[in-house]
This record gives C-alpha cells, sequence and structure tokens, in this order.
C-alpha cells in the first residue's frame, strides 16, 4: 500500500469510528453528527520504508484525535482514538 492510499483509508476508518457513535435519535448537533472524509485531516504524518504512521482529527469539535500506524509487513493497520483531556501553556523561564 503507497501512502497516500493508507492516508486515504485512514481517513476512512476515522469517519467509520465515528459516525458508528453518532447517536441518530439525539438529533444532530455540532458534535453529534455524521462526517466524511473531508472532515478528516491529518495532523502528522511519517513514512519509513514500509511503514506509515498518522495522527488524524476532524472538524468535529469532540476533542478527538486519532492514531493510525500501518505495518507494511503483515500488511495490517492499526488504529488508535484518543480524547485530549488537557491543553496547558507552561511558560519556560530563561535561566
Amino acid at each position: 500500500m503507497n501512502h497516500e492510499t493508507f492516508i486515504d483509508r485512514a481517513k476512512l476508518e476515522v469517519c467509520k469510528y465515528h459516525n458508528d457513535k453518532v447517536d441518530t435519535l439525539k438529533g444532530e448537533t455540532e458534535v453529534n453528527k455524521m462526517i466524511g472524509k473531508e472532515d478528516v485531516y491529518v495532523v502528522w504524518s511519517c513514512k519509513i520504508l514500509q511503514n506509515g504512521k498518522l495522527l488524524l482529527s476532524t472538524t468535529i469539535p469532540d476533542g478527538m484525535y486519532y492514531e493510525v500506524t500501518y505495518n507494511g509487513d503483515k500488511n495490517e493497520i492499526y488504529f488508535d482514538a484518543y480524547k485530549k483531556i488537557e491543553n496547558k501553556c507552561i511558560k519556560i523561564e530563561e535561566e
């Protein structure tokens, strides 16, 4: 699998994960709505030999981000979903 195909597949997996969790009975909100591939973006990408790793997020303001890894030796994709718990600034004082 080339890297562009991997990125495309990873975006589809993020959509599938998110859309499986959407509760259509609650009605559509900013967070509770179906997404498409155009709503997923790559934050960081790396390809080394036959392997690849991506960090992805979506336009949904739910604090989620996704790590998708491609193991080219086994032709497997590993998918991790994370939720941002905290974001803070730490000032570094000059010594």
